[in-house]
């Protein structure tokens, strides 16, 4: 039986069900979802950390990251948590996993172990639709254009007194040392499509231009990228596996849930340098 897939939106996001993640033409049918609509939530599963883990090597390699608290006794998969008491959720901003590196992750595994009842949901923006929707004069002179990606203000060591450096959230300060410049405008390695690549929280600058210059033109960037309709939102239920494609998407996390925990386990895949 084949697995079901329902879109989110017309422009992003799908449902899957009735997915079995060890057979593999299931896992074939995933995987084209994952091409199609950029971000696919599995729904539901019930796995193991083993479990998760096996089926992340069927994408490619693993990404250990370097400043997430790791799940216990499982370096390759990542701790992100809220407590119940705590005020800040990791990602609450607009943002691209790891587009600071020079091989940017192919996409990122979020599995949802405990959930408030209401809220917590992760939207998703589609960066070839914010590309489309450019003027064509636009187009050109981002097409031109190369921007440098930095972890070092989101990740390094003046934040150590911030909230998930300071709780053991988010730690290794000292490596936040990664900067990669990559177009504004790329080619998506896998569907052949144009996608706009830069996002608030890891984006410095263009490459030949100051910071003061780039401001500009990149916060006007933001604000389109995120449009509401190129965007989805996905519901979080324990059992829920989540896939996103980090060079097609920007993503954020809604801090809506004070007073409730959420846990889940991430991993993350190994990417290609982007042209």
């Amino acid at each position: 039986m084949a697995i079901e897939v329902r879109p989110i939106t017309p422009t992003v996001g799908a449902d899957v069900y009735g997915a079995d993640l060890n057979n593999e033409n299931d896992i074939q049918d995933i995987k084209q979802a994952f091409v199609d609509h950029s971000v696919i939530a599995i729904r539901d599963l019930n796995l193991s950390p083993e479990e998760h883990l096996k089926f992340a090597r069927k994408w490619g390699d693993i990404n250990v990251n370097r400043f997430f608290k790791p799940v216990d006794n499982y370096p390759e998969i990542a701790t992100v948590l809220k407590e119940a008491d705590q005020v800040t959720a990791i990602g609450e901003t607009w943002h691209t996993d790891h587009s600071y590196d020079l091989a940017p992750a192919m996409c990122s595994m979020l599995y949802a172990v405990e959930t408030p009842a209401v809220g917590g949901d992760t939207a998703f923006a589609s960066q070839h639709a914010a590309y489309m929707a450019l003027s064509d004069g636009m187009k050109k002179m981002l097409g031109n254009l190369k921007a440098w990606h930095s972890s070092r203000h989101a990740f390094g060591v003046n934040l150590a007194d911030e909230e998930a450096h300071a709780d053991g959230r988010l730690g290794n300060e000292e490596k936040a040392k990664q900067d990669a410049l990559h177009p504004v405008v790329i080619t998506h390695p896998l569907s052949g499509k144009k996608c706009l690549y830069v996002n608030g929280d890891f984006t410095t600058h263009f490459d030949g231009w100051t910071k003061e210059e780039s401001q500009p033109l990149l916060n006007q960037l933001y604000a389109h990228c995120s449009r509401a309709d190129f965007t989805c939102r996905i519901r979080w239920e324990p059992g829920t596996l989540a896939i996103w494609d980090n060079r097609a998407l920007q993503h954020m996390a809604i801090n809506d849930y004070s007073g409730h925990r959420r846990l889940m386990h991430r991993i993350t895949i190994e990417g290609v340098p982007l042209s």
